[in-house]
């Protein structure tokens, strides 16, 4: 994982990391506990959970040659309305680091969501963060600058529990492309995601960015932002993977780019010819990091999931003196 970071050939395999993976009872036939029902649990139980949750994800791990663990953190739910389930109360989730951090084998690199740059807003606050950016660009600043020393805060924390890489979600477009234009990119987004990235960076911590949708017009400056990774390369919003990397020209690890949709909709059939194609064509000098386009939910069928497992054992590989085709 530190080889493809670093955009540098590894000697083994692509590495493989999910920005979520949410399978994690589905492919062990064990029950991870969190959200709702852990928070209902006594400060006894809870510890007791986060230990028997650390050996089930960990053991899925394994399975799944994952070179990188995210730790569960963000909010999820089943259905509009319905009980929150993929998230952990604060205090649980870096406890939970600690667990994770000192169970798990030295080449499992783990990683934290930290926020640090802001991103297009919710349904619910869209219009009102839309007519600020240009009635109010100044309160926009000052929330850039808030989400920014909040993340370098949090990053500093996870870093102190043993985590290694830094996450920031932050979603900067859609299936229509760039939600920021250019003067906005240049104000609100870019200064402080090359801050977080250099923070990070002096505290030893490397950086990946999420954002859905298609990001095509501002790769170059990612690329120059001082960011290790990007992670998505949305297939669904149009980005294309193999212009992505001509693009940032080994300057930014490539992170995902398997269709989502497809994981959760098609067949292991299909799954395992994406990836073999993804593989064949991209992995060359390395800086890729194999996995779906955003978070593998619970629907996700894990036959689907082990094609690409499959695909990966087939195709993954570096070193065999051999392109595989």
């Amino acid at each position: 994982m530190i080889a493809a970071l670093e955009k540098r050939q590894p000697a083994g395999a692509v590495p493989i990391w999910e920005l979520e993976f949410q399978g994690w009872d589905q492919a062990s036939g064990k029950h991870v506990t969190l959200g709702n029902e852990f928070a209902a649990l006594t400060p006894a139980e809870q510890e007791r959970a986060l230990h028997a949750n650390a050996e089930i994800i960990l053991s899925v791990c394994e399975e799944m040659h994952f070179a990188a663990l995210s730790v569960p953190t963000n909010y999820w739910e089943v259905a509009p309305g319905a009980p929150a389930y993929y998230w952990l109360p604060e205090e649980a989730r870096f406890r939970q680091m600690e667990v994770l951090a000192r169970l798990a084998p030295a080449d499992l690199m783990l990683v934290a969501g930290t926020g640090g740059v802001i991103a297009m807003p919710g349904a619910e606050h869209y219009l009102e963060f839309s007519y600020k950016l240009f009635d109010a660009p100044e309160e926009i600043d000052e929330q850039a600058q808030r989400t920014l020393e909040h993340g370098l805060e949090q990053a500093r924390r996870v870093r102190d529990l043993g985590i290694e890489i830094a996450e920031t979600s932050s979603d900067i477009a859609d299936n229509h492309g760039p939600f920021f234009n250019r003067p906005q990119m240049e104000r609100f987004i870019l200064p402080y995601l090359r801050r977080w990235a250099t923070g990070c960076r002096q505290m030893g911590l490397y950086t990946i960015l999420h954002s859905d949708g298609n990001l095509t017009p501002y790769l170059e400056d990612l690329a120059t932002s001082g960011l290790d990774a990007l992670q998505a390369i949305d297939p669904i919003a149009g980005m294309d993977l193999v212009q992505a990397k001509q693009i940032t020209g080994g300057r930014l690890c490539l992170c995902g780019n398997i269709d989502v949709g497809l994981m959760v909709l098609g067949t292991p059939e299909q799954i395992y010819a994406q990836t073999k194609e993804r593989l064949l064509t991209c992995k060359a000098g390395g800086g890729l990091v194999l996995g779906v386009s955003n978070a593998v939910q619970p629907d996700v069928p894990m036959a689907n999931y082990r094609a690409m497992i499959a695909a990966w054992q087939d195709y993954g590989q570096y070193g065999d003196g051999v392109e595989n085709s």
